[in-house]
């Protein structure tokens, strides 16, 4: 029988994948529907693929009223007599290109499906880690070169070095001698949903990359910290546990061999804060989201006062590759001390919005016009902030940096999450400038004065700007404000805020100089 395959990921859901699925099952026609998820071609969605003796056929984006002209046109048979038609999916141009590590079964798999996930290579990482000592599993992770996907990009095997060689016993603490397994999956920034579609189209790969680290540094027990805004990736990351549970691949004795490691799934509250690893700390014990002074680290006093490996689900997601293959396999790709693949995303004012798993070293140029096609208004694009809200907008003159951890720091900017995001000729940088302060000002956990009351002066100040009140001075006082956000907050998110707002007065200074009467002419909105 053909397999119809169609998307249950949250942004396949929100263009109404649910309801073309409902469309073909009242159609009538005989076929397996499978609910697979995204292989991140947003723009695409929903993405409708047929199984054919020739591979998988794409039709999209589908709506409801579409199903019976594509039935009539030969759907099942993955005929090509229809508009929405777009050929073999793997070979379309926006994939076929793609380095695609981490995400190698997105969109090809029933996320939920076990004997999918091990048929497409997976368990192979964690089986051969079994086969190994603790320390021969973090050798590994050091020679692949992986570091933090969450943005600070610190090696993952150093950490994990840390935790393994750490001393666990604690007098008076019912923790004492248990370290802990902590995955970061409070994906807060703008323009970024790597995590998410990890957890909603390959959750046994995130599963699996946790249960080695487990493995690797002496740890029982896991959590992830997902942000409440994901229902529908807690549904499918609980569904997976339960599944991988049930075949022991988790549990007191994985597979046989007499180790345990035990997954639950924490949801947070949706404070941006919390995706900073100590606070998410905090609030993975029940207290107040507020970041901690470091040190110690985390590393050697984390969860509960334990050891911890605090990783990004994307870090862990690279785990299963790195040992399956070796870490060399994963060190071949990249460039630099940036080492293997990152998914990029691609979001904002883009004509085809997505996930693009690529080695490091391709260029922001190559990501905007080779696979995003220039912005979705059709004006020129003019700004791109990569690295989520606190990242520096980067000038057209920057676009041929290679996005390496490295270069990008040699020219102020931060790679981060991979998230970018793009705006055209119509945006207002002083605008951009102020929402960088005022989201510092609202998502501050408010411990250190720097951040909590500098933002909040940063906001008045650009202010006073905008409205010509003393402007040259005001420029030279924000500028001192950004310095003092950078060197006196406790954490990043008051440390990097200055990111966004001086590159838009580096890069963009005549924003600054506008006169009201003039702003909404230089600046026209666009409509929605």
């Amino acid at each position: 029988m053909t397999r119809i395959f169609i998307p249950r990921d949250t942004t396949a859901l929100s263009l109404g994948a649910d309801d073309v699925a409902a469309a073909l099952l009242r159609s009538g026609a005989e076929f397996e529907l499978v609910r697979n998820g995204s292989r991140g071609l947003f723009w695409l969605e929903p993405l409708v693929e047929v199984e054919t003796a020739n591979g998988r056929v794409a039709y999209g984006p589908v709506t409801p009223d579409d199903i019976p002209a594509l039935l009539d046109s030969g759907l099942l048979e993955g005929n090509a007599d229809h508009p929405l038609y777009l050929g073999p999916i793997e070979q379309h141009p926006y994939l076929k290109n793609q380095q695609r590590l981490t995400f190698t079964r997105a969109g090809i798999t029933d996320p939920v499906s076990l004997d999918d996930y091990c048929q497409f290579g997976g368990y192979v990482g964690l089986r051969q880690a079994l086969e190994k000592t603790e320390q021969q599993i973090v050798d590994e992770v050091k020679t692949s070169g992986l570091r933090g996907r969450g943005g600070a990009a610190f090696p993952a095997g150093i950490k994990w070095q840390t935790v393994l060689d750490a001393d666990a016993s604690r007098e008076h603490s019912r923790f004492s001698g248990r370290k802990f397994i902590v995955c970061n999956a409070d994906e807060g920034d703008s323009g970024t949903f790597a995590d998410r579609l990890v957890m909603e189209a390959d959750p046994f790969m995130l599963i699996e990359g946790m249960t080695i680290a487990g493995l690797a540094v002496g740890a029982d027990t896991g959590f992830i910290y997902l942000r409440s805004e994901y229902p529908v990736a807690y549904e499918i990351l609980n569904e997976a546990i339960a599944v991988a549970e049930e075949a022991g691949y988790l549990g007191d004795n994985v597979l046989n061999s007499g180790r345990a490691f035990h997954l639950q799934v924490r949801l947070g509250a949706g404070a941006y804060i919390c995706g900073e690893e100590t606070s998410l700390l905090e609030s993975l014990e029940g207290k107040r989201g507020q970041v901690r002074v470091k040190p110690p680290l985390p590393a050697l006093h984390g969860a509960f006062g334990q050891p911890t490996v605090v990783n990004n689900v994307l870090t862990f997601a690279a785990v299963p590759f790195i040992l399956a293959e070796g870490g060399q396999a994963y060190a071949d790709y990249g460039m630099g001390r940036s080492r293997g693949t990152l998914p990029f995303q691609l979001a904002g004012n883009i004509e085809r919005g997505g996930l693009v798993e690529l080695a490091f070293g391709v260029t922001l140029r190559e990501l905007l016009e080779d696979y995003g096609g220039g912005s979705a208004s059709g004006r020129p694009m003019r700004a791109v902030q990569v690295g989520g809200p606190l990242g520096a907008y980067m000038p057209e003159n920057q676009w041929d940096t290679p996005l390496d951890y490295e270069a990008f720091a040699d020219v102020g900017a931060v790679v981060g999450h991979g998230g970018i995001v793009v705006f055209d000729d119509s945006v207002d940088m002083l605008e951009q400038a102020r929402f960088a302060m005022e989201f510092c000002a609202e998502e501050s956990c408010g411990k250190c004065t720097p951040c909590r009351i500098g933002s909040t002066r940063g906001v008045e100040v650009i202010d006073r700007i905008r409205a010509n009140d003393e402007r040259d001075r005001n420029l030279i006082l924000l500028r001192d404000l950004c310095d003092t956000l950078e060197d006196g907050s406790l954490c990043a998110m008051g440390g990097m805020t200055p990111n966004p707002v001086r590159s838009a007065l580096n890069h963009f200074p005549d924003d600054f100089y506008l006169e009201d009467s003039h702003r909404n002419s230089a600046h026209p909105k666009q409509e929605a």
